[in-house]
């Protein structure tokens, strides 16, 4: 066991060093580490009130690399949210529904997903984007939706 508040405080800047973290996921890098609860509790204390371990700061930062960089659906954006220590009130509060925001960016996957030609049918195609859509995260009523727009547009064109 590891027995000072200092290691501790030393170990947690250096994993913040890294990437942010959520005061869960320290907390428990540290208690593998082997540090005591008491200096663990000190440490992570001392560190919200430098402003170094901000939950709420974190899932502002890891939603926007969710929906821009990812392009992840609401579910799947929740999910690694949480899966990030995340705790759940602070993702309800920094995660909002909007049906707008997710057609925009199911929008932009389904339009780069297209430009990968395959030697499928048409029918192979919509299942794979389909499959494709779901474990990105988006709800069934959203790709129907975002399929059934692409199929108009696709018998306009002819």
């Amino acid at each position: 066991m590891t027995d000072s508040e200092a290691d501790a405080k030393k170990y947690a800047f250096l994993l913040l060093s890294y990437r942010s973290r959520s005061e869960k996921e320290l907390q428990e890098r540290l208690e593998k580490k082997g540090f005591s609860v008491h200096h663990i509790s000190g440490t992570l204390r001392q560190l919200k009130q430098a402003g170094l371990l901000d939950d709420y700061a974190l899932a502002l930062d890891l939603k926007r690399q969710a929906f821009n960089n990812k392009l992840l659906g609401y579910n799947s954006a929740k999910q690694f949210l949480l899966n990030r220590g995340v705790p759940n009130e602070i993702v309800n509060t920094a995660l909002k529904y909007d049906e707008e925001t997710e057609a925009q960016k199911i929008q932009k996957l389904i339009d780069k997903k297209l430009k990968t030609p395959g030697n499928y049918s048409e029918e192979k195609k919509k299942k794979r984007l389909w499959d494709f859509l779901v474990r990105k995260g988006y709800t069934f009523s959203t790709i129907r939706n975002a399929l059934h727009n692409l199929i108009q547009l696709e018998e306009a064109e002819k």
